[in-house]
């Protein structure tokens, strides 16, 4: 099979604009954001809705549709406008601005993103409340004195531990086991304290 010249397909990104007009003014919108960019609109949504170990269901609409604002339009909103981003989503969002937007954004770039988020946010909290999360967590949080781990800390490699019965042979050799956080909800309430709670994850594991 010959070779074809990538060159000679002459790609290029797409940078059309469709025209939003509100009150009189002209607001140009992008066709398609670069996937570098959508991924910061995500991440930023993310990590603006996080709040008391869950995502506020509220902040995640609101920033979303911010991050579009910012990242999909040329309105030049500026830093003092930003300080109070609830309050400016209010009133883009009561004044029909935002539906005027959104008009102009192409519903499957819109359906692609609102997709991602959801799927990422579902992805962090599974991960979140895993037994690999709960470990992470505690060789993170070690205190500089606990010289039993500081080698096993030092020179941590995820792709040793293949199993959860490995993260229980680390947890025993560093003389880890804190109380589980209630937060963990995959921990029954018997389990309290990290060994038994991987114990217990390694019984399921064996399962499957």
């Amino acid at each position: 099979m010959a070779n074809v010249s990538f060159n000679n397909l002459k790609l290029f990104t797409n940078k059309e604009v469709k025209i939003a007009e509100f009150n009189n003014t002209k607001i140009e919108v992008l066709q398609y954001l670069p996937v570098e960019d959508k991924n910061d609109l995500i991440q930023i949504t993310m990590q603006k809705s996080f709040m008391d170990g869950y995502f506020n269901e509220i902040l995640l609409d609101a920033y979303f549709h911010l991050n579009i604002i910012y990242l999909y339009t040329n309105l030049n909103i500026t830093e003092k406008q930003r300080e109070d981003e609830l309050k400016l989503y209010d009133k883009i969002y009561s004044s029909g601005l935002l539906e005027v937007i959104l008009g102009q954004l192409p519903e499957d770039e819109y359906k692609y993103l609102f997709n991602m988020l959801q799927e990422q946010t579902k992805d962090f909290l599974t991960y979140k409340n895993s037994a690999a999360a709960v470990v992470q967590s505690f060789i993170q949080d070690l205190p500089a004195n606990a010289a039993a781990a500081a080698d096993i800390v030092n020179n941590w490699d995820a792709n040793k531990f293949q199993s959860v019965q490995d993260m229980v042979q680390l947890a025993r050799q560093t003389g880890m086991n804190p109380p589980i956080p209630e937060s963990t909800e995959t921990a029954a309430p018997a389990e309290e304290n990290l060994v038994n709670f991987l114990e217990e994850q390694a019984k399921l594991e064996n399962k499957e």
